[in-house]
Order: C-alpha cells, then sequence, then structure tokens
C-alpha cells in the first residue's frame, strides 16, 4: 500500500517511519466473514460491517492488519511505550553493543511544571527566565555526562558498563510490529491529556499512519471506540 507520508518527525530530533503494512480494511473484512463462510462483498455492505464489528466491540478481526514502524525516540518515552506489551513486538538498540549516536539527547521546547492538583499532569510555564535556566541546565547536564562517557570508554570500560551513566533523556530507537487492534489501544491511553506530552506526540504520528491505511477502520474507531480526549482531525 503506497502512503506519500512515510516519515513524521517527532520532538525535536524523533521520528516515526512506517517500514511496512500488511493488510487494509478488508482484510479486517475477510477475517470477520469467514465466520459464515463469506468472503469480500460491496463497499457499502463491508464498510457496514466495519461500523457494526466497532459499534459491538468485536475487534479481534482487526488483529489481521499489522505494521512494522522504525521508532526514534527519547528512553523515558520509550519504556512507557513498553508498557504496551500485547499485541506489540519492539527490537531496540542496545547501548551493550554500540556507542554509535549515544550523543543524541532530548532538549525540550517548552518548560512545564508539576500540577498541584493532579499528580499526572503539568502546565507550560510563561516564564522566560526559568525557561531559559532550565534548558541551560538540563543541557549542560547532557553535556558533561557524555564527557565522561566517552572518557570510561577510552579507559576501556566496556560499553555494557559506561552506559550505565547515560540519561532517560537521550534518545534510543527501536523496530516494533504491532496489530491494529493494540495500536487502537496504545493510541486510546497515549492521546489523552492523562498521557505525558511527549509520548502524546509519538500517538499522533501512529495515527496518521492508521487514518491514511484503513480509513474505514479509521473513520468507525473514532465513532464508537476511541476513549481519548485530545484526537483532532487535522493529524
Amino acid at each position: 500500500m503506497e502512503i506519500e507520508t512515510k516519515t513524521i518527525k517527532v520532538l525535536d530530533k524523533g521520528f516515526v517511519t512506517l517500514i511496512d503494512v500488511m493488510g487494509d480494511d478488508r482484510a479486517a473484512v475477510r477475517a470477520a466473514r469467514v465466520s459464515h463462510g463469506k468472503d469480500l462483498s460491496t463497499d457499502e455492505k463491508d464498510k457496514k460491517l466495519i461500523n457494526y464489528l466497532m459499534e459491538h466491540g468485536h475487534l479481534s478481526p482487526f488483529e489481521h492488519i499489522t505494521y512494522t514502524f522504525h521508532v526514534k525516540a527519547p528512553i523515558f518515552v520509550t519504556r512507557q511505550w513498553f508498557r504496551h506489551r500485547i499485541g506489540m513486538s519492539p527490537n531496540e538498540m542496545s547501548r551493550r553493543y554500540t556507542s554509535k549516536k549515544a550523543d543524541e539527547f532530548y532538549l525540550p521546547s517548552e518548560i512545564r511544571v508539576q500540577d498541584k492538583k493532579d499528580k499526572q499532569s503539568s502546565k507550560i510555564i510563561d516564564e522566560p527566565l526559568l525557561k531559559e535556566k532550565s534548558l541551560k541546565i538540563i543541557e549542560e547536564t547532557y553535556n558533561r555526562i557524555y564527557e565522561a562517557y566517552e572518557e570510561l570508554l577510552e579507559m576501556g570500560v566496556a560499553r555494557e558498563l559506561a552506559r550505565i551513566i547515560l540519561p532517560v533523556g537521550e534518545y534510543t530507537e527501536f523496530y516494533l510490529t504491532t496489530n491494529l487492534r493494540a495500536l487502537m489501544h496504545f493510541i486510546d491511553l497515549r492521546l489523552s491529556s492523562h498521557a505525558q506530552l511527549e509520548i502524546q506526540e509519538y500517538a499522533k504520528a501512529l495515527m496518521f499512519f492508521f487514518r491514511e491505511t484503513c480509513p474505514w477502520t479509521y473513520e468507525a474507531y473514532i465513532k464508537y471506540q476511541y476513549k481519548g480526549d485530545l484526537l483532532q482531525n487535522d493529524f
């Protein structure tokens, strides 16, 4: 299946690239209709069936649509992402084997402060001096840590041990294969105001590829199943 955009830039240095997709809207239709010994029908009837499946929570047919993504994200985002264990299979770059790109760190564009009423939330501040000072501390800390990491490697310390000082703001990369049912669950939880802002941005990228490859399923999902509260139509 050909789509115009294969890579979406996320945050300052991250991205999500669609490597492969197997199946489309009709893959779910075929999987559902086999129960009655039937196959594809007209566009109108196939689309109606997808809506019926979504409305009534019959989601297993959507497991027959699979995606493989190449993702670059900060480690703290990746650790949240890998909490999604069912239907998602990741393989991540290992600092035990390579020091390549170990100097790439996430620097936020805005500084957020803790929400005093909600431990799970934060708020962007509009205080230029605090923002400038915070970003300076973050960047200088990254630089000091990376210099120490390089010094350890030059001393002959093994990569698997030298890596212990690297921060969770460091970028990592992984390949992820997932089915659409698991992807929808990820979007439910991560494209939500309850999720951290950074992982919301990755959920938006996944939503884009979902919409472009399975438009009938996307439309039915938004109408009947999406449980988040941030979804916009201009992703």
